[in-house]
């Protein structure tokens, strides 16, 4: 396959922070490996002058997803805390979108579409295909992914450029097999004229 970008075309990062990888409170193994194929994928966006993307989990102290507060994580991406900062390597350029989730303590929010501005953006500069890479497959990326697909984009999932937590040992291909049932297609970087 190989893709023209267009005008209705924007990329999403997902969650690339420093405690999702290596050496943060709650990494993705080879997480870090994401971020050399998202900086090409954010340099074709960004000279072609179409609009970037990059979701973050901003949590306060007392967020339903800790393990203290009764949920299924260690507490990770605290508003403001170097955990919560994008990976020292990811070159985002600075017009870049930042989309806050997980924002509010009693919202599990594992979509960038959950109770953020990301959908009402997208529609005020008439986008119709989002690209979607970062962190976690098998979580964030899943959601982001799904929740455009059930809004009507387009919805390319960049297989290089995703990493998958892997609680169980298949989680991450069953989470891919997941979003191409539902209609995303994945590509790679080539497929991309540029």
């Amino acid at each position: 396959m190989k893709l023209n970008l267009t005008e209705k075309d924007a990329l999403i990062v997902v969650d690339v922070q420093k405690d999702f990888c290596p050496g943060g409170a709650l990494p993705v193994p080879f997480g870090d490996k994401v971020v050399e194929p998202l900086n090409f994928y954010i340099k074709v966006f960004s000279s072609s002058g179409l609009p970037i993307f990059a979701t973050r989990d901003w949590h306060p102290e007392n967020h339903i997803s800790f393990k203290k507060n009764g949920g299924l994580w260690p507490v990770h991406c605290l508003q403001n805390s170097e955990g919560a900062e994008f990976h020292d390597n990811l070159r985002l350029p600075p017009d870049t979108f930042i989309i806050n989730k997980g924002d509010r303590p009693e919202l599990e929010a594992y979509s960038g579409f959950q109770g953020t501005l990301l959908e009402f953006l997208l529609k005020e500069r008439g986008i119709r295909r989002i690209f979607v890479g970062g962190l976690a497959t098998d979580y964030c990326v899943k959601h982001t992914v799904i929740g455009g697909l059930n809004l009507g984009y387009q919805v390319f999932l960049l297989s290089d450029a995703v990493a998958a937590v892997n609680i169980n040992p298949q989680d991450g291909e069953a989470a891919v097999l997941e979003m191409l049932d539902r209609g995303a297609v994945s590509i790679v970087l080539e497929d991309i004229y540029v």
